[in-house]
């Protein structure tokens, strides 16, 4: 792989540092033009390429990168007249990090089998701070001969690299992850509401949080926001946590799964996106702040 050429599709808030990275990284890379792109100047004077078809992309590169919003995002580029299928060949690769469901990850992995192509789903965790330093997280579903060839190019970009099991795990892994640490963020965003109108010092209170049971990643992402109002550390937004946790319910009910809480989770996050969606996570204090309830909730 020291010699691939990549196709890179998703240049976003956590494809803009996979993609920097990995030219960093000395890797050839060619990006799909698309107006929801992060702006790419920083990339193209490291080096970039750009194409206006995805198909073309495919043709041209041996590893395609993927970094889309979700599974229609996905599936859009990918079974499309001019999509990533009808340029794919024989011995090529697709990297999926996306967040998606995972009977779609399936989907999309036969149909690049039927290319006699490779797929892996390596989904992130982290923040785009993260992505930008190089630091995220992967969780990769798929065989173990495709990861230790694409491992490299992983680690221009990732501090962690899991194994999750088979095509599709990398996903079901990510969609737990993320029901976790959401509903740890929404049970904070509640308990600080609640101090605040109690009159707790907000300093206290998590000093008390941080040296107990309550501490957690969410509250050292969240207390930055809390403090002193600074979202830079926390840059996910309330759409993206409302569509991740209704990839989550739904994967639970197809597994037969209680979904209690994650239901309750998902409800916090659909009040929010409704008032703020494009909003990043931290704004979900504020936002229950000002949702008055009654005794009955």
């Amino acid at each position: 792989m020291t010699n691939v050429t990549i196709g890179f599709i998703g240049v976003g808030l956590m494809g803009h540092g996979i993609a920097k990275n990995l030219l960093r990284s000395g890797y050839k890379l060619t990006l799909l033009e698309h107006a929801g792109n992060q702006p790419v100047d920083d990339l193209l004077e490291l080096g970039a390429g750009t194409l206006v078809s995805a198909a073309e992309l495919a043709r041209r590169n041996q590893l395609i990168f993927l970094c889309v919003t979700g599974s229609p995002q996905l599936e859009d580029v990918m079974f499309r007249t001019d999509g990533v299928l009808a340029g794919l060949e024989d011995g090529k690769v697709v990297v999926d990090c996306s967040t998606v469901e995972p009977h779609v990850t399936l989907k999309v992995a036969d149909a690049v089998f039927g290319k006699d192509a490779r797929f892996l789903d390596a989904p992130l965790t982290r923040t785009p701070k993260e992505a930008e330093e190089g630091r995220l997280n992967i969780m990769v579903g798929g065989d173990e001969q495709t990861l230790s060839e694409v491992r490299p190019l992983l680690e221009a970009f990732a501090e962690n690299i899991y194994h999750a099991g088979p095509v599709g795990a990398g996903h079901t892994l990510k969609l737990l992850h993320n029901f976790v640490s959401l509903g740890n963020c929404a049970v904070l965003a509640e308990a600080v509401v609640c101090a605040r109108r109690g009159g707790v010092n907000m300093d206290t209170l998590i000093d008390v949080l941080a040296s107990g049971g309550g501490d957690s990643i969410a509250l050292q992402r969240l207390t930055p926001y809390i403090l002193h109002r600074d979202e830079g550390g926390f840059r996910f937004s309330l759409s993206n946590c409302r569509k991740d946790l209704s990839y989550y319910t739904s994967m639970a009910y197809q597994q037969h799964v209680p979904a209690t809480v994650a239901q309750a989770v998902q409800q916090v996050f659909e009040l929010a996106e409704s008032t703020g969606g494009d909003r990043p996570v931290p704004h979900l204090i504020d936002l229950l702040d000002t949702h008055e309830t009654n005794e009955d909730g």
